[in-house]
């Protein structure tokens, strides 16, 4: 008995032993999972911001997407009013080119005509002064008549 009682006084320090063993694998058990559902909670929390990053993001990438199609056209009428602006620049130097010849073909005309209207004062002043000693002859030529006929009547 006293054999048993050694035996289970062995047996009994063994299983308190394990026991011991087990409570501290379970009380570290325990701290691992208290950790582990403290950084579950941690990480949920991390997972609900970024979420709400995400969705923040989701909407400003939309927000850009709009404010790029916008843009977009933007560039496509600025281009259409550019090259409207340049088809209408070239019809504006045509009709610049255009003008300016008619403008140098308005002045050779000009000139053409105050050089003719030169030459025909010059014959108008030369034909008042051909005019005028013409009266003066036919002046001339009519007291001679006169006298002519006055020394006819007179004789």
């Amino acid at each position: 008995m006293a054999d048993d009682v050694c035996l289970s006084s062995c047996s009994l320090n063994l299983v308190a032993r394990k026991l011991a063993m087990v409570e501290a694998d379970l009380e570290r058990a325990e701290e691992r999972a208290e950790a582990g559902e403290a950084k579950i909670v941690e990480l949920e929390e991390e997972l609900r911001v970024v979420g709400n990053n995400l969705k923040s993001l989701e909407v400003s990438e939309e927000k850009a997407n709009q404010r790029e199609e916008e843009y977009k056209n933007q560039i496509k009428t600025l281009t259409n009013r550019l090259k409207e602006a340049a088809a209408s620049r070239d019809s504006v130097e045509d009709k610049i080119h255009h003008l300016s010849e008619k403008l140098a073909q308005a002045e050779a005309r000009a000139e053409f005509a105050e050089r003719s209207v030169q030459k025909l004062q010059k014959e108008v002043d030369r034909l008042e002064d051909d005019i005028l000693h013409e009266r003066s002859k036919n002046k001339l030529l009519q007291e001679e008549m006169e006298a002519t006929l006055h020394d006819i009547q007179n004789m």
